[in-house]
């Protein structure tokens, strides 16, 4: 049984590549459906953080900024995938627009940094966290662009509700990705 669990069902890394990159515009899609509102703030909890930051480990920059800028552009392409159902390039110049464009720089970061974490969990949990920051900064920079706050409102709005949820999702993604680690090389 354990011959036939390693046997590969496609063989062309190219093609594994391309089917990886869809997996993970399917799965922020679909990820940007978990949503939950928050009153105070122009900008909701999404579990699309999870799959951001696993595609970039996963995948490597290069595919990882791939998958989030063909999420990106199927969303402007006018497919209902962004949060709330949203579509169209109008969409990017909401509030949540800089997160959008977070989730490139965050999978650039993440997948070149990645290899330095030595299948430790910690270190994993570290750079992934860091991607996450990357994230939210640029979400920030850009409702500071957008509405002209304060910083303090800033965070207020736009950083620290997503604080703890966000660390549950990079704990969750720092795993998944270290058990996905082994076969990744033979896939990828």
């Amino acid at each position: 049984m354990e011959a036939i669990l390693k046997k590969e069902i496609i063989t062309n890394k190219t093609l594994s590549r391309i089917i990886g990159v869809f997996v993970f515009i399917n799965l922020t899609s679909f990820a940007a459906f978990v949503r939950i509102p928050l009153p105070f703030s122009p900008v909701p909890i999404t579990l699309q953080t999870l799959f951001v930051l696993l595609s970039a480990a996963c995948l490597g920059s290069r595919l990882g900024a791939i998958s989030q800028l063909g999420y990106i552009l199927l969303g402007i392409f006018g497919l209902p995938i962004f949060a709330g159902a949203g579509s169209g390039l109008f969409y990017l110049f909401g509030p949540t627009g800089g997160y959008l464009f977070g989730f490139v720089f965050s999978t650039i970061f993440v997948g070149n940094f990645i290899k330095y974490s030595k299948n430790n969990l910690f270190f994993t949990f570290v750079i992934l966290s860091l991607g996450n920051l990357i994230l939210l900064s640029s979400g920030i920079i850009w409702l500071k662009v957008l509405l002209g706050y304060r910083l303090s409102e800033l965070l207020f709005i736009g950083f620290i509700p997503f604080i703890p949820g966000d660390l549950l999702k990079v704990l969750i993604a720092s795993i998944l990705y270290l058990k996905l680690k082994p076969r990744l090389k033979e896939i990828f």
